[in-house]
């Protein structure tokens, strides 16, 4: 099924659609903008050669499918991954799959509720892996398989500065909902509990800028700045 836009709803999506509305840039149709014959890589999309493209996208993906957009990312996705535990503000949700995303995880856990609104994802949750599980018991099995650490983000007393943590190459990134923060199994369970310097003050920053902040840091430590955009 082509990656376009216009065949999204309600239907396929129930827990909401994830295009809202065309984004104001992106590229006209293949001839338009080129004016050469249309290129047979078999990574492009027919219809987004024919009507343009104009998802939420970086330039080098213009006009592939959606699957050949995965499959690129797959091949250079960090070791890290990303679990969002009983998460009571739905947005936060798209706003951590959304950078998780930019950032190339492995994956986003989603802990407890399976529909979350998608809307703060901003259509990146069709090239990001997502996965669900019931309860904590099941993510630190899922860990334990794939020997992840687990390394909860919380501002608790005894908590590691992440300013100065050494995070594991291999590790899941887990964050509790806003307000109680990670649930004492997860953090019991947890090889390492770091916290995020604040100088306000209010008693926590938002969840979601929380997940960008340690995925930033894992980034910063790990990842090959060469491979980025």
């Amino acid at each position: 099924m082509p990656d376009n836009p216009a065949s999204d709803n309600t239907a396929t999506h129930p827990s909401g659609p994830t295009e809202w509305g065309e984004h104001p840039h992106g590229v006209g149709p293949w001839a338009q903008e080129y004016g050469t014959p249309l290129p047979a890589d078999p990574r492009f999309d027919p219809e987004l050669l024919a009507h343009g493209d104009r998802r939420n996208v970086v330039d080098a993906y213009r006009y592939w499918t959606r699957e050949a957009i995965v499959a690129d990312i797959d091949r250079r996705r960090h070791p890290f991954h990303v679990a969002i535990e009983n998460f009571g503000h739905d947005a936060n949700i798209g706003t951590v799959v959304r950078t998780a995303n930019a950032f190339a995880a492995a994956a986003v856990h989603i802990v407890g509720r399976r529909r979350w609104n998608r809307r703060g994802a901003m259509v990146t949750d069709r090239y990001q892996h997502i996965e669900h599980h019931t309860g904590i018991a099941e993510l630190l099995e899922y860990a334990a398989r794939n020997d992840l650490t687990v390394v909860a983000v919380d501002n608790v007393p005894g908590s590691v500065p992440l300013e100065t943590a050494e995070l594991p190459v291999r590790c899941l990134l887990l964050f509790g909902q806003e307000g109680p923060g990670v649930t004492d199994d997860a953090r019991d369970a947890a090889a390492m509990t770091v916290s995020i310097a604040q100088f306000g003050s209010t008693r926590s920053i938002n969840a979601g800028v929380a997940a960008g902040i340690a995925m930033h840091a894992w980034v910063r430590q790990h990842a090959d700045l060469t491979t980025s955009w």
